[in-house]
């Protein structure tokens, strides 16, 4: 029997562990499988989220590091893990995504001679400003298995020299979570709670330093919302990180000055997925919603100068938007007016991604 680690840190990290964990579960005199999780995100919220909505077990180990800078939280997380990693030594570590729990249990295997298994492989922003994309590109570097979710993280292994032995081609995992709970999902009575209909209303999530953290970037992406906001309500799940930044960048008054803003706390998995597949169309940051939404064939606005998910641009239903106002405006009243971009869903984005991971370690 060979013992697993799956490492959870940060939000989406979870969505794509569970349904790895429950394939490997079916074969349990091959596998002995353990859940490791940082803590590098961690609440009530989420901890209902994670072992209700997922329907996962509660984490084999939980390390407690918390948030704190890069440094302080990576360096948290590698001496915590060393310790489990030396009372319990596994055959495999898989980590997941580009989160800074991804590297630091990355580089503890490694040293200890553990073979690992990278999970989401392969994407590129190509933007070294980004924390992430060197996340991902360390990460890659030293995995034994690299797991890509598009043929295009292939390419860019192969660009950087990785030898092709390692590279295994097996789709998007975040894609089995949504098929799995799509049904569950649909009887949310999220629409109701807001008070929107479907087709009727624009979803928003921030979170980026780039776009929360300035006030001159917030400012203009709030006085597109103003605008957009005289033609469609606008539900916006605030990050509380943005929240917080309304306040302390005095953007308070811009806020309330939008038209048809509904500002609610956010929403747990089945919610926001309920959000998302009623949705007019999506106003993002984020680079997991990209994905889903072309999923979901929900147009896509995604307030970033690069995307590491090219694929949703160049078959799904993303566009890149400028941080400016008009840029904004502008893109958003096309989808408004009806004649948004038509998309299709990538190969082996099937819900069976995580059959084809564990058919490599069997």
């Amino acid at each position: 029997m060979k013992k697993v680690h799956l490492i959870v840190g940060a939000r989406p990290n979870f969505m794509k562990m569970a349904p790895l964990y429950k394939e490997f579960e079916k074969y349990p005199k091959k596998f002995e499988i353990k859940l490791i999780h940082t803590g590098q995100h961690y609440d009530e919220k989420m901890s209902k989220f994670f072992f209700d909505d997922l329907e996962m077990p509660k984490p084999d180990e939980y390390l407690s590091v918390g948030s704190g800078s890069h440094g302080i939280q990576t360096a948290k997380i590698m001496e915590r893990y060393e310790a489990v990693l030396l009372r319990d030594i596994p055959d495999l570590v898989i980590v997941a995504g580009d989160v800074n729990s991804t590297v630091a249990c990355a580089i503890d295997a490694v040293k200890l001679h553990i073979p690992v298994a990278h999970l989401e492989s392969g994407l590129r922003s190509f933007d070294r400003s980004m924390p992430e994309e060197i996340n991902r590109i360390l990460t890659d570097s030293i995995s034994d298995y690299l797991l890509t979710p598009s043929l295009d993280g292939n390419e860019h292994l192969k660009n950087e020299g990785i030898d092709e032995k390692k590279v295994f081609f097996v789709g998007n995992i975040m894609i089995d979570s949504l098929m799995n709970y799509r049904e569950k999902a649909k009887n949310s009575l999220i629409m109701d709670k807001v008070g929107v209909d479907k087709n009727d209303f624009v979803l928003i999530t921030l979170h980026r330093p780039s776009n929360v953290d300035s006030k001159e970037g917030f400012r203009i992406i709030l006085e597109a919302f103003k605008k957009i906001g005289e033609s469609t309500k606008l539900v916006f799940p605030i990050h509380p990180r943005s929240k917080k930044n309304i306040e302390k960048l005095g953007l308070g008054e811009l806020l309330k000055s939008i038209p048809n803003l509904k500002l609610i706390d956010p929403v747990g998995y089945y919610d926001f997925m309920n959000l998302q597949m009623n949705a007019k169309f999506i106003l993002t940051d984020s680079g997991g919603i990209q994905e889903e939404s072309t999923f979901f064939g929900i147009p896509c606005l995604t307030l970033r100068p690069n995307t590491e998910r090219p694929i949703t641009i160049t078959e799904g239903t993303n566009q890149l938007v400028k941080l400016e106002t008009e840029d904004i405006i502008s893109k958003a009243q096309v989808i408004l007016n009806g004649e948004h971009k038509q998309g299709r869903i990538p190969k082996f984005w099937d819900g069976k991604t995580a059959f084809r991971i564990v058919n490599i370690f069997k």
